[in-house]
C-alpha cells in the first residue's frame, strides 16, 4: 500500500503520462513516377514495423514506432512511405516487467493512430489511392516477442553451463 506524504500525495503508485507526441522522421518516394501511374496489375503491399525505446531521464522514455509501407506493381516499386512516429512517456512506479510491457505494447498503441494518419497522408499526397493501415495488436506482438525471448533464454542457459 502506498504511503501518504505530508502534502497528501501518495508515493510508489504506478504513473504513466504522455509528455509529447511527434513525427521524428517521414519520407515518401515514388521512384518510378510518373510511369508507375500507367502500370496495370494488382499492387502488392508490404508493411514493416519496428520500435525503439530510449531512456531520456529517470522514468522518462522516448518510444519511436517505425512504420514502412512498400507498394509494388509487378517488379516496379510504386511507392515507399516511411514514418518514425515518436512519443515521450513518463513511466514511473512500475516493476521492470510491467514497465517493459507498458513500453512494448501500450505506448505503441498510443502512437499507432498518429503513424497511420501520417502514412495515409503521405501516400495520398503522393498521388496514389487512399491507404489506411489496419489496426495492429501490439499486445499480441509484445507477448510473442516476450515468449521468444523466454525460449531463447531457456535454450541458452543449458548450453552456457555445458
Amino acid at each position: 500500500m502506498a504511503e501518504n506524504q505530508p502534502n497528501g500525495q501518495a508515493t510508489n503508485q504506478a504513473q504513466l503520462n504522455i509528455q509529447k507526441i511527434y513525427i521524428k522522421d517521414a519520407s515518401f518516394e515514388a521512384p518510378n513516377a510518373p510511369y508507375v501511374f500507367q502500370e496495370q496489375g494488382q499492387p502488392q503491399i508490404q508493411l514493416n514495423l519496428g520500435q525503439q525505446v530510449t531512456t531520456l531521464a529517470q522514468d522518462v522514455y522516448e518510444l519511436v514506432l517505425n512504420v514502412t509501407v512498400t507498394c509494388k506493381i509487378g517488379e516496379k516499386t510504386a511507392y515507399l512511405a516511411e514514418v518514425q512516429q515518436a512519443g515521450i512517456f513518463g513511466v514511473a512506479g512500475f516493476d521492470e516487467a510491467s514497465r517493459d510491457a507498458v513500453l512494448g505494447s501500450y505506448c505503441p498503441n498510443v502512437l499507432f493512430p498518429y503513424a497511420r494518419q501520417a502514412v495515409a497522408d503521405l501516400i495520398q499526397n503522393g498521388g496514389f489511392p487512399p491507404f489506411l493501415l489496419q489496426p495492429i495488436n501490439f499486445d499480441a506482438l509484445y507477448a510473442e516477442a516476450a515468449r521468444r525471448r523466454a525460449e531463447t533464454a531457456a535454450g541458452e542457459t543449458p548450453a552456457a553451463n555445458a
